[in-house]
């Protein structure tokens, strides 16, 4: 399981991305779908229309970083959403869609969570 700080978010843009977009194109897609600081240190994904390339984009203390994967066969599987522009991942969701894991027959048991 990736481990993260517990201040750190992770943001999924829903919306299929053209992945030869780098750095500025990202940046503001992240504005567009979250409304978000980019320099906050939270992840952000991006995925291609066929669902097997995903880009992370983050803030690393002292510059901007992308984290890319691409699939030789097969797709990520996305969560489902009515947001049209994108959702908040649990960090064991994020680790699901990088491993492959079917997330419709996964479930997640009742679990304690603050409301802010």
């Amino acid at each position: 399981m990736i481990m993260l700080p517990s201040t750190v978010r992770i943001y999924f843009c829903t919306r299929p991305t053209d992945m030869r977009k780098s750095f500025d194109g990202l940046s503001g897609l992240i504005q567009e779908c979250f409304n978000q600081d980019l320099l906050s240190g939270h992840l952000f994904l991006f995925v291609n229309r066929r669902r097997d390339r995903i880009k992370i984009l983050y803030f690393d203390r002292d510059g901007l970083a992308i984290w890319y994967k691409r699939l030789e066969v097969g797709s990520f599987e996305m969560p489902r959403t009515t947001d049209p522009n994108g959702l908040e991942l649990q960090p064991a969701q994020l680790t699901m869609i990088l491993s492959g894991i079917d997330m419709s027959s996964a479930r997640q048991r009742k679990r304690f969570r603050n409301a802010c």
